[in-house]
């Protein structure tokens, strides 16, 4: 077996295609658009790069590439929530050889070391949290959401034999949109709906740059600062509405109000990924047909919950309970009925509030992923993730 960095086009094309091959016989594997990997490691797109660096490596045994694994860092965020530098190892792939993952391994954490790491965790993106993040060991027989990882069962062992440990488990729930809400919460729900102090109304497309400000304002407050979590720019905010601009369905993202200043928002998107899996990787013009033709006659059933934010100081009001029991009533709606299964962007364990509150929306645990930390420098303390009050 022999490893060589991923340097030329042609090292850049085994890179994209070698889960292709790998999974060509999974039936819940989508594969995903090769400009969404490419991006990631394209220093123009990727703004990580700043302040930070990536490597990538592919494992080959008599010219077939049989493994891949990038290893990156970004020292604004190598301490962020950590008490040492902490790097990343992702896009991993390979065969069923321990011998040939460790390979992999062992080059991503001699390279990180290099870089002055004392920990890396695995298999995360080279990026924000909510892509690429986490090995997946249970819900196989589930297609992945877009943008989120899908790996053979046997990678769970490929990682901890290595030596990984456990940092935190993510859960992604799942509601069949016929399901009603616990009755404590949608008692506290409809209470905080009659509340004249609150409104809650759903975003206008003609007025994203409005909403996109509004979006910044409620994550900050409501998310930066914990573990790992970046505070978001006016750039980033401009950036992701104008992404989701094309397949916003503007009656599924929801804000809420008081006396017109934002106070919490909760965002639903199309499961794109549905679509997706009709264009193998590829959005050329061929695929963008496809695209369309599948929009236009709304082949998708599924939702997708991206994500809840309050302002502290109104949390514990029932307002998620008040914004998922307006969407759910716009989804439930018949002449609207375009939605038949809802899935959330994963919650960690380290949120026990938030995995609560999904439970009594009448939600249930579909997949599970882990994020995994190995140390570098065993002398320093592991540690998870502190759990969110």
């Amino acid at each position: 077996m022999t490893l060589s960095e991923v340097k030329t086009p042609e090292d850049e094309k085994e890179f994209i295609l070698l889960p292709v091959e790998l999974y060509a016989n999974e039936p819940h594997y989508i594969r995903p658009l090769d400009k969404d990997i490419q991006s990631i490691f394209d220093p123009s797109q990727n703004e990580y790069f700043k302040g930070g660096d990536c490597k990538r490596w592919l494992l080959k045994d008599q010219n077939k590439t049989i493994g891949r694994v990038a290893a990156f860092f970004n020292e604004n965020q190598a301490t962020k929530g950590n008490d040492y530098p902490v790097g990343g190892v992702g896009f991993f792939e390979c065969i069923n050889d321990q011998e040939a993952a460790n390979s992999l391994f062992e080059v991503a954490k001699e390279w990180l070391f290099e870089k002055g790491m004392k920990a890396f965790d695995g298999p995360v993106n080279f990026g924000e949290r909510d892509k690429w993040w986490g090995c997946l060991i249970g819900g196989f027989d589930l297609e992945p959401n877009y943008c989120m990882p899908y790996n053979f069962p046997y990678y769970q062992q490929l990682f901890e034999n290595y030596g990984f440990r456990e940092y935190f488990k993510q859960f992604t729930f799942a509601k069949n949109l016929d399901e009603p809400l616990h009755p404590i919460l949608a008692k506290k729900a409809e209470r905080v709906l009659k509340d004249s102090e609150y409104e809650f109304r759903h975003i206008q497309k003609k007025n994203w740059k409005k909403h996109a400000e509004e979006f910044r304002t409620v994550y900050n407050k409501a998310w930066a600062g914990h573990s790992g979590v970046a505070e978001m720019s006016k750039e980033q905010s401009i950036k992701i509405m104008k992404q989701i601009l094309p397949i916003m369905d503007e009656t599924i993202i929801w804000f809420g109000y008081l006396n017109d200043e934002p106070v919490c928002f909760y965002v639903n998107l199309p499961e794109v990924n549905q679509i997706f899996k009709h264009v193998n990787g590829k959005l050329d013009l061929i695929g963008k047909i496809k695209f369309l033709y599948h929009q236009l006659v709304k082949t998708n059933r599924k939702a997708y919950g991206v994500v809840f934010g309050v302002s502290p100081e109104h949390q514990g009001k029932g307002l998620e309970g008040a914004l998922i029991m307006a969407t759910d009533t716009v989804m439930q709606a018949e002449k609207n009925r375009r939605y038949d299964l809802l899935e959330f962007n994963w919650i960690g364990d380290f949120n026990p509030r938030m995995i609560k509150l999904l439970k009594l929306v009448g939600c249930y645990e579909g997949k599970t992923h882990a994020t995994y930390r190995y140390m570098i420098d065993e002398t320093l303390e592991f540690k998870k993730p502190e759990i969110l009050k």
